[in-house]
């Protein structure tokens, strides 16, 4: 439970999954958000979604947080994860892309004060 209060997790058990009692670290829309890392991070190199194919995905958890929050529509944690998961994959890829520009654009910059 500590590690997932570090990564900032509220940690409700209201919207957290259990097992056998137990609850999960981190609650039901972290969870998907983690779910989704390896999956993004293993079909990055085959399948890039675009930048604006991520926002949206990011923007759906998002919107899925705010109808809650602000009292329209009470999420569900099936919901809450598979927004997450949604939401997760989108900002873990705009993370790719960023870390693919930054590399390219370092390789690019070295190559010029070689030569």
């Amino acid at each position: 439970m500590r590690l997932g209060e570090r990564l900032g997790c509220h940690q409700m058990p209201q919207r957290s999954f259990f097992i056998r009692g137990w609850q999960f670290p981190v609650c039901a829309r972290c969870t998907g958000v983690f779910a989704s890392v390896l999956p993004a991070a293993a079909l990055f190199r085959w399948k890039r979604l675009s930048i604006p194919q991520c926002l949206v995905m990011s923007g759906v958890m998002f919107a899925d947080w705010f109808l809650q929050f602000a009292g329209i529509r009470e999420s569900t944690n099936r919901r809450r994860f598979l927004t997450g998961f949604i939401g997760g994959w989108g900002y873990m890829t705009l993370h790719f892309h960023i870390y693919r520009k930054t590399v390219k654009m370092l390789v690019d910059f070295q190559s010029e004060f070689e030569s």
